[in-house]
């Protein structure tokens, strides 16, 4: 990461969910913690098995007061397929116009895929970026280091 740090504010966006519904993230702020999830592909394996696992353990996602936001640069259609699909019952935001915006804020779009990196962060309710990790396209993510971040964000 070069121009993001931690213990500095996130960068704040508005992006459409899976139902042409917009998000800001910006409106968490004071309300709820958010968990950005930057995933490269709806439908693609391990994306598919990664927000599977995170439909499996919402609760435990919910009992830290957060929000989990998958971010991706498929379009909001592919997205509701995605969720219906998959039974994905939180967020799926299309970073898909312009593209790659907020990934590109974020530091993880990769431009020669056009597609985020698999990242994450932790935004504490204040807004302030507390904990970030990222992962090969081929790794998935440690669920349960992420469940231990947002317990330290929140602690």
């Amino acid at each position: 990461m070069t121009g993001l740090t931690l213990g500095a504010g996130a960068p704040d966006f508005t992006l459409r969910d899976q139902f042409g519904q917009d998000v800001t993230l910006s409106s968490y702020r004071g309300v709820k913690a958010v968990a950005l999830l930057f995933y490269p592909y709806a439908f693609s394996g391990i994306c598919t098995g990664e927000m599977s696992g995170i439909r499996d353990r919402l609760d435990e996602f919910m009992t830290f007061d957060t929000e989990v936001l998958g971010i991706s640069c498929d379009p909001v259609y592919s997205l509701r397929a995605f969720a219906d699909a998959e039974g994905l019952n939180f967020p799926l935001l299309s970073d898909f116009w312009p593209h790659g915006e907020v990934s590109r804020a974020y530091e993880v779009f990769n431009e020669a895929k056009g597609a985020p990196y698999r990242s994450s962060y932790v935004i504490d309710k204040d807004g302030v970026l507390r904990w970030a990790v990222h992962n090969a396209n081929a790794d998935g993510r440690d669920l349960d280091q992420h469940l231990e971040q947002l317990r330290a964000a929140l602690g």
